[in-house]
């Protein structure tokens, strides 16, 4: 990997690819808490019990399982608009236009009279978001180098954070704006218009991500072998993607998908218990809200920018092991905070190192991922590789609360920490693996 200055470092970021994947990454990041957070609020506050809201977060396995159809997506094309967009754009407009429609029909549902609809709405925008991601991660590693997928995954994020401050802050703002006071008994607090309102500007607000489709070049078409039949087209399209990353790699292969497998463990572990810290520390939900939601998104676009510059400058390997070290360090300061008790400034001070870290570390994942891909499966190979990180350290974390409840939180954080240390181990060998892979070829 060549070397850049500072300044060629900095600038990439002005470049036109970086400026698209900021909108992109915009349109990526907007259905997620409408089907998640966002959705939970405003069925709670319709009355909705909190069991029947526990069930619906399923339709988010949407986002766990699109390895499976990615390799669809990856090769089939959909009639006309391929041949009119391309590829990679026909898909990505596909799925932001189903996005618009799903979030109008449950905009335009009342749950208190029918909420059946409003479930299958929701699985149809978490199911055509997970789509546009597909379809998104092979256009970003199809748009540029390898020296640039950091800098793209760095606006990537920014877009995609920023679309989460929007869908969840943003939507419970504009619901509360909407609201009309009411003038008879106290009882009839909930209106179903303003929810209406909040949904149709989210449904209006994905036009960012289609007008940016529109006016962005395809990436380079890569002609596909043509196959003779369909049983050779299935396996181009199923086998063929899985089968090629083992010949790449070989034995290396294993611990490439491991160190997939756990290099985000220490945050994804210690994040589920965050939340429930802060209310145990003493922080009010204004404090909570002021700190991690805002200042600490932040500080976590923050460190993805830096995370892209670094990467660029000295190396995604090098970056990758800073990433892992800070990552795991910073659950020590939790610990840490657990012990000193409710003080806001000793609360900022751990959410920007801890979001920081984060920064860095996801803007050097994501461009090892990206690097790992061959050009010719990048949407099915990058999918897979985006669901399997999150598959062993969501199903550890649901442990978490008890492990709490039996150890503490000081404990807890002290072990998430460690869980980080296997992850130093396998970026170490992925990264002698790698330069040994580079002197024999």
């Amino acid at each position: 990997m060549s070397r850049h200055n500072w300044r060629e470092a900095w600038r990439v970021y002005l470049e036109p690819a970086c400026l698209r994947m900021l909108a992109l990454g915009f349109s990526a990041g907007l259905p997620l808490l409408l089907v998640f957070g966002t959705l939970s609020f405003w069925l709670r506050e319709a009355g909705i019990d909190r069991t029947t809201i526990g069930y619906l977060s399923w339709v988010g396995l949407a986002y766990g399982f699109k390895w499976v159809w990615a390799p669809l997506v990856d090769r089939l094309p959909i009639p006309f608009l391929t041949r009119a967009l391309g590829r990679r754009r026909s898909w990505l407009l596909v799925s932001q236009l189903t996005i618009v429609l799903s979030l109008t029909g449950m905009a335009l549902t009342d749950p208190r009279v029918a909420l059946m609809p409003i479930v299958w709405f929701a699985l149809a925008t978490a199911f055509a978001s997970a789509t546009q991601d597909i379809a998104l991660d092979a256009f970003r590693i199809e748009s540029a180098d390898t020296d640039r997928q950091a800098a793209l995954a760095a606006t990537y994020q920014t877009g995609y954070r920023l679309a989460m401050i929007w869908s969840g802050a943003g939507a419970l703002w504009l619901a509360a704006r909407a609201e009309i006071t009411p003038v008879a008994d106290a009882a009839a607090t909930y209106q179903q218009g303003a929810w209406q309102v909040a949904y149709l500007a989210m449904a209006a607000s994905m036009l960012v991500g289609i007008v940016t489709v529109l006016c962005s070049p395809e990436p380079a078409r890569r002609e596909l072998p043509q196959a003779r039949n369909a049983a050779e087209w299935l396996r181009g399209a199923l086998i063929e993607p899985f089968a090629d990353f083992l010949r790449r790699y070989k034995w290396q292969a294993a611990l490439i998908l491991g160190l997939i497998a756990i290099y985000r463990i220490s945050d994804v572990v210690m994040g589920i218990m965050a939340n429930p810290f802060y209310v145990d520390m003493g922080f009010s939900k204004d404090e909570v809200a002021a700190v991690t939601k805002i200042y600490g998104v932040i500080m976590t676009l923050v460190g993805a920018f830096i995370g892209g510059v670094l990467s660029m400058r000295f190396g995604v390997m090098r970056i990758l092991m800073l990433g892992a070290i800070l990552s795991a360090a910073t659950n020590l300061l939790f610990a840490w905070l657990a012990g000193h008790g409710h003080d806001v400034t000793a609360l900022i001070f751990v959410v920007s190192a801890d979001n920081l870290s984060s920064g860095i570390a996801s803007a050097a994942f994501i461009a090892y991922l990206s690097s790992l891909t061959n050009i010719s499966y990048s949407a099915t190979q990058y999918a897979l590789f985006s669901s399997m990180m999150l598959l062993l350290p969501k199903t550890i974390a649901g442990f978490s609360g008890q492990y709490v409840d039996n150890f503490g939180y000081g404990n807890f954080f002290v072990s998430t920490a460690l869980l980080g240390v296997p992850v130093l181990l396998l970026v170490w060998l992925a990264a002698r693996g790698k330069t040994g892979s580079q002197q024999n070829s």
